[in-house]
């Protein structure tokens, strides 16, 4: 095996350089850094959006936008989050780290990784493309309904609806090639010895999210398909007034939606605790325990679905089976969260940027999955449902579990990918800034949430004033600190102090074995695990 990559490596020792380096390369650590540096610029695009929308949630009153364009902010805010900034991170580290833990050369498809990375930019295009056209009297702007694309409003709405399901359908197709392209690699190019109990946690997080990825983005295409078609060639699968059924596309959207949750947080799950284990400087805790809950929790999140639409009607043992289906989640996820702490108990911990962001990371997703058991309670759900307590949950689980998880992630293996130390003190700033401003940007939408505000209105009665202000003057603070981020990225990507191959005490893993940053081609000759 080595001998034929050694020869392989030869025939393409002068790789190109410049523009077409970048446009043509099937190099796994080029098209990682590519996806990172394009979800970090879509975070900024749909965070300076949100940043519009409290900017009108300040006070009482329409200040300044009108209703239409802020739903259009929400619903592009959420599809750039989702699609453009979280999946795109997370597969990023799955292109730059999975062949380096696993000692492979390169991902299995190099041809498909670039094809997969290069429909991003078109789709981000046409997600935004609509609030261009709308300044030249084209079409009435982006889609006004919100993430979820739902009937009548998405048969109803105007052309930003065609742009987004367009787009959709474009990310959904790169996502699948992605995850075709980890499921061969994980099963094909692992280093010799290296079984798939041996795999690193990261890999196997990004196993189970690839077989979700390829069990349900199908779906979402179907549902969003169905609905094109409504709108423009006479069908009526989700038109009531043909005789359709819109909570169908509930189903359909939600049976992709609710396993996409997961599919966002289990790359997470897959290096935190290779960040407690290297920072509290001792062997990670259950760890085939941790395995098999992630598989438990891949295989329950597809059963679900419908506790997203309690009040939409359903019978009662259909509510009863979705809710104790949800609750389950529960246990498997507990078990998780014991060997979390179980890694650092007793441990010998420093806190460097990725542990504090780790660290924090459980706490603040802890929230987001103990209000999601709350949620899950059908005869709670009546009052909870659309109201700015799902909304407070949501970006526990999403930002703090997702967005704050990727940075733990960046903080981690910066150095290694680029070679030098980043500012450690600006790190700990920015960790400290995100985590007290997120906490006042989304405490008190709880409360708004409890006391009956509901979501997507750009007007709210003077009683809800007060939660709002702070909310609002929070998010500023929580969206101008990411600037922090992207200074301390930018700077350590420009030069600095050099990083040592190892870059953390107590790091394990093959791609700490390698000088940082790793050398074109990482193994000329596959590493033997023993």
């Amino acid at each position: 095996m080595s001998t034929t990559t050694v020869a392989h490596h030869e025939e393409h020792h002068d790789h190109p350089t410049g523009i077409m380096r970048w446009l043509t390369t099937t190099n796994h650590k080029d098209i990682g850094t590519m996806y990172l540096t394009f979800s970090l610029v879509m975070f900024l695009v749909g965070g300076s959006m949100i940043l519009g929308i409290r900017a009108e949630l300040f006070k009482p009153g329409l200040q300044l936008m009108n209703p239409e364009f802020f739903n259009q902010l929400i619903g592009v805010h959420a599809l750039i989050m989702i699609f453009a900034a979280l999946m795109p991170a997370a597969t990023g580290f799955a292109n730059w780290m999975i062949p380096l833990q696993i000692g492979a050369p390169d991902m299995a498809l190099p041809r498909l990784n670039n094809w997969g990375f290069w429909l991003l930019p078109p789709s981000a295009i046409l997600l935004t493309l609509p609030f261009t056209l709308a300044l030249f009297g084209i079409g009435d702007g982006a889609l006004a309904t919100g993430w979820t694309f739902y009937p009548p409003l998405s048969v109803q709405g105007g052309i930003g609806v065609d742009f987004a399901i367009f787009a959709v359908h474009l990310l959904g197709i790169s996502s699948v090639m992605g995850s075709i392209n980890i499921i061969v690699t994980l099963f094909n190019m692992r280093a010799p010895g290296m079984t798939l109990m041996k795999m690193p946690m990261f890999a196997w997080g990004w196993l189970i999210t690839a077989f979700l990825l390829v069990a349900t983005i199908p779906v979402l295409a179907g549902a969003v398909t169905m609905l094109l078609t409504d709108r423009h060639f006479g069908t009526h699968f989700f038109d009531a007034a043909g005789g359709g059924d819109p909570i169908m596309f509930q189903h359909l959207f939600w049976f992709f939606g609710h396993p996409e949750v997961y599919i966002l947080l289990l790359p997470v799950w897959g290096f935190i605790p290779q960040i407690l284990e290297t920072f509290s400087r001792k062997p990670m805790y259950g760890y085939k325990a941790q395995v098999y809950s992630l598989w438990a929790i891949g295989a329950l999140s597809v059963v679900v679905w419908a506790h997203h639409f309690f009040t939409a009607g359903m019978p009662v043992p259909a509510l009863l089976y979705f809710m104790y289906s949800t609750m389950a989640i529960s246990l498997p996820l507990a078990v998780l969260f014991f060997c979390w702490i179980r890694t650092m108990w007793n441990g010998s911990m420093s806190f460097e940027t990725p542990m504090l962001f780790a660290v924090g990371w459980i706490i603040l997703f802890g929230i987001g999955g103990l209000t999601g058991l709350v949620l899950a309670d059908v005869a709670a759900d009546a009052q909870y449902h659309n109201s700015y307590f799902v909304v407070a949950h949501f970006h526990y689980t999403l930002f703090a579990g997702g967005i704050m998880g990727i940075m733990a992630g960046v903080y981690y293996w910066l150095p290694k990918m680029t070679g030098y130390m980043y500012n450690e003190k600006l790190g700990k700033l920015h960790f400290w800034l995100t985590a007290i401003s997120f906490n006042l940007t989304f405490i008190p939408q709880f409360f708004l949430g409890l006391a009956g505000m509901p979501r997507r209105i750009p007007d709210y009665a003077l009683q809800f004033a007060e939660f709002n202000m702070i909310s609002s003057i929070a998010a500023f603070v929580l969206g101008f600190s990411q600037l922090l981020f992207v200074y301390n990225i930018v700077m350590c990507a420009r030069g600095g102090k050099k990083a040592t191959g190892q870059v953390w005490e107590g790091a394990r893993g093959l791609e700490w074995t390698l000088p940082s940053p790793p050398p074109y081609h990482s193994f000329t000759e596959q590493p033997i695990i023993k």
